[in-house]
């Protein structure tokens, strides 16, 4: 697979980030979401409270040492979960409450992924904290699980996770904060136990390690693209949402593969996941949090990684899995994962075992022909 076909070139300065950039930001980052990363409302919520706090800034990897301490930031979860609760000290404590267990500083802040909150993931901690936001995230559209975001650390003999989460509502007394070092699969196992404990989402900090591992097993530049891609679709969303989706499809070399009203709709909050299936016209969906496989007449039209999209018909902006309902009038948008900015823990072939699982539908066999 490959690792950085995007459509874009990575940012090579720092900017300031300000309220345009912000839309942009979170519209792009609902596209490679893929279904999933997050609502785009909680996304503008974040980041307007990041300008608020203060100033946070974006800078590129390129001007950091190989040895420069790096961590991820994201919400772990399930978007629909009915009693979830997070708010944006949640984001800040995480931070801090890593940073108290290392022996040195932070030197920048990536996300875990794309999406409509993920894209944003770091924004205010830096605007509250002073750490700039790295353009080089885990990966570049969402995934299920921690492990697909990790840049295969698992695959790193010793490693070990060390993981801050947060989150909760304090009103009905399941608001916590947890820290936890193992290896990455205990870790995110239970930073997602947490989050079922928290009422469905948590705010963490987690996995310190050098951006030089970053720079090869990460996806520098990933950020630059949803905010070039977000940008194109708020240009073009006059123009009607099939305008906006055939606009994207030639920029990625991707296609339209349905449109229409979402005929049928199943959804179930389980272990942390939204897990669940739709149709529009002949096209199935299924999806664990992200949308993992697309089909028509039992053929297999586009696999997770491969990027697979709901857009809506009157403007084009995405809709999330957990945003769609019967009735709701959608495009979909499919786009092959080698145009995409793929960290390394997609090229982990264990890892997609979990979505095969999850779903019931065979993933590894369409993904990787060895």
């Amino acid at each position: 697979m490959s690792r950085n076909a995007g459509i874009v070139a990575g940012m090579h300065v720092s900017m300031i980030v300000e309220e345009d950039d912000i839309e942009a930001l979170v519209v792009g980052g609902a596209l490679l979401g893929g279904g999933g990363g997050g609502s785009l409302a909680e996304g503008r919520r974040l980041g307007l409270a990041a300008l608020h706090l203060g100033r946070p800034t974006l800078i590129s990897i390129d001007g950091l040492a190989e040895d420069d301490l790096l961590v991820t930031v994201s919400a772990v979860g399930a978007p629909a979960a009915r009693e979830k609760r997070i708010e944006p000290d949640d984001f800040i404590r995480a931070v801090q409450l890593l940073r108290a267990h290392l022996d040195r500083g932070i030197a920048g802040l990536i996300s875990s992924e794309n999406g409509g909150v993920s894209t944003v993931n770091g924004l205010l901690q830096s605007a509250a904290l002073g750490i700039p936001v790295v353009d080089a995230p885990c990966n570049g559209r969402a995934h299920p699980t921690g492990l697909m975001g990790s840049m295969a650390l698992g695959e790193a003999h010793g490693y070990t996770s060390r993981q801050a989460a947060v989150g909760g509502n304090r009103d009905t007394g399941r608001h916590l904060e947890l820290y936890v070092e193992a290896p990455p699969t205990r870790s995110d196992a239970l930073v997602r136990q947490a989050a079922m404990e928290a009422g469905g989402l948590v705010a963490v900090a987690r996995n310190p390690v050098h951006a030089g591992y970053v720079r090869k097993h990460g996806a520098p530049g990933a950020i630059h693209m949803a905010l070039e891609l977000g940008r194109l679709i708020l240009r073009e969303r006059g123009l009607g949402g099939e305008a906006v989706a055939r606009k994207i499809a030639a920029a990625l070399d991707g296609q339209v593969i349905g449109f229409g009203a979402v005929d049928t709709f199943e959804i179930e909050t389980s272990g942390g996941y939204d897990l669940g299936r739709l149709t529009v016209g002949d096209v199935e969906l299924t999806f664990w949090n992200e949308y993992a496989t697309a089909e028509r007449g039992g053929v297999r039209l586009a696999t997770f990684p491969d990027l697979i999209s709901t857009l809506d018909t009157c403007d084009g902006t995405p809709r999330t899995s957990a945003d769609l309902e019967r009735g709701t009038d959608v495009i979909i948008l499919s786009v092959p994962h080698t145009r995409l900015i793929l960290g390394a823990g997609m090229r982990v072939k264990k890892h997609f075992r979990a979505v095969e699982e999850a779903i019931k539908q065979p993933i590894v066999r369409y993904v990787f022909k060895d």
